[in-house]
């Protein structure tokens, strides 16, 4: 009968002292595995580059809700830029790629964001290498939509459902009228696409209330060309034009009172534009020209995530791994003292095995060996309550945060997990194991 046979038997003796023990090593263990489960979707979503494009242009204000309005899509945006600045930073000779991103209202199942865009943005790869897959057709129609794959999963949509969206957040109860066809599915990127719903750029400023009223559009965009007179100009004469296109869509048939009528370019707004410089120093270039101005501002959008995760997820992500090295660690003094005090009640188990022949050697290893089962035992079922509790949380965790959660993604920091359950078993073995070691034969067999 080997050690580790002996000490199993001892361990099932005492049942209930034993499973309690063990339970709360498991216990520290489960609460460390979702911590780095939870951390590595956490720096897999925020820490890649989840991005595509070398800057963000938005306006003027803070660069880290700029990102999380437009990539993440977990923060209201600033405020919106004329969509005539838009199209003139198209035309800028350092710019490859600029698509516009439109943000608002959310859909009335669900209350996924909605953003707005052209079909240029599922044309160029969402990251580095990585492009985007839909069972479907890109949006053509006024009011096409492509919806994201959790969005799909959760309201069971699929190419040709109909859906309504909400004006404003998801506590309103403000429904527009207009009706959307889904066109395409995405195929799951692990990014805050698969909970969007991506409308036609046109179709979304044919909503009602999306176009800025008339005199709010000529003071915002007086206020953002001040210092370019012609371009003010222009968009002033198609703010008279549309005025007076309303005062005669008023006498209108009622027939044609509901038909949707085309948004001039001085009232359309982006709430941000995805560029793709020609190369690194045009980026670079770009960057350094806007922060001049008080227009608008490009954002690197690696930056102010790199800064967040710094700053303060990673050391969220540090505490929580350190409070729960301090569970295990406080687990395993339970097991020492568990094990320890069980030595007085066993001094004459112990002078039996002696008197038999047992060496004083025999008995510390069995006690080790004991403290191992208990450890390691323990962190083995914390370890698969940890990614098993994770493999039923991942699709919550997903629809709520956008996090998609692989299970059974092992960090790195998990192997190091069970050399530190061994190490731990010597230490809180050793003193039980020395009382043992010491335990003197007739006294233990007398007693």
């Amino acid at each position: 009968m080997n050690l580790f046979t002996i000490a199993w038997k001892s361990v099932r003796q005492r049942r209930l002292a034993s499973g309690l023990t063990a339970l709360s090593i498991a216990l520290g263990v489960m609460l460390m595995v979702l911590v780095l489960v939870i951390s590595g979707a956490v720096e897999q979503a925020f820490g890649q580059r989840s991005i595509g494009y070398q800057l963000l242009v938005g306006p003027k204000g803070s660069d880290l809700q700029l990102v999380l309005s437009a990539v993440y899509r977990i923060q209201p945006p600033i405020e919106n830029l004329p969509y005539m600045y838009y199209e003139q930073l198209k035309k800028d000779r350092r710019v490859q790629v600029a698509v516009p991103l439109a943000f608002g209202d959310v859909t009335e199942v669900g209350g996924f964001p909605i953003v707005g865009t052209t079909a240029e943005y599922f044309e160029h790869p969402y990251a580095p290498e990585r492009k985007f897959r839909m069972r479907g057709k890109q949006i053509v129609q006024l009011f096409d939509a492509i919806v994201g794959a959790e969005v799909a999963r959760f309201n069971n949509w699929d190419v040709g459902s109909q859906f309504s969206i909400k004006h404003g957040g998801a506590d309103s109860e403000d429904v527009h009228d207009e009706k959307f066809t889904v066109v395409a599915v995405l195929e799951a990127t692990g990014t805050a696409n698969d909970r969007t719903v991506f409308l036609n750029l046109e179709g979304f400023y044919a909503i009602e209330g999306h176009e800025k009223p008339i005199d709010e559009a000529e003071k915002r965009l007086r206020d953002f060309y001040a210092s370019e007179p012609d371009v003010l100009d222009n968009a002033i004469a198609q703010l008279e034009e549309y005025r007076r296109h309303q005062a005669e869509s008023a006498s209108a048939p009622e027939d044609h009172a509901h038909e949707h009528e085309k948004t001039p370019v001085a009232m359309k707004e982006v709430t941000a534009i995805l560029v793709r410089t020609r190369s690194d120093f045009d980026a670079i270039n770009l960057q350094s020209d806007l922060k001049k101005g008080f227009q608008a501002m490009a954002v690197n959008p690696i930056a102010p995530i790199n800064r967040l995760m710094t700053n303060v997820l990673g050391n969220v992500q540090k505490a929580l791994v350190v409070l729960t090295g301090m569970i295990i660690l406080v687990s395993g003094i339970s097991i020492f003292v568990s094990i320890y005090n069980s030595m007085s009640d066993r001094k004459k188990e112990i002078g039996i095995m002696r008197a038999l022949g047992a060496q004083r050697t025999s008995v510390f290893a069995i006690v080790l060996a004991e403290s191992a089962v208990l450890c390691f035992g323990g962190g083995v079922i914390g370890w698969l309550l940890g990614h098993g509790i994770a493999v039923v949380a991942s699709p919550t965790v997903s629809m709520k945060t956008g996090l998609l959660l692989n299970p059974w993604a092992v960090n790195p920091w998990e192997f190091v997990l069970f050399p530190v359950m061994l190490i731990l078993a010597v230490l809180v073995g050793f003193l039980p194991g020395m009382t043992a070691y010491k335990t003197n034969v007739a006294d233990a067999l007398q007693s």
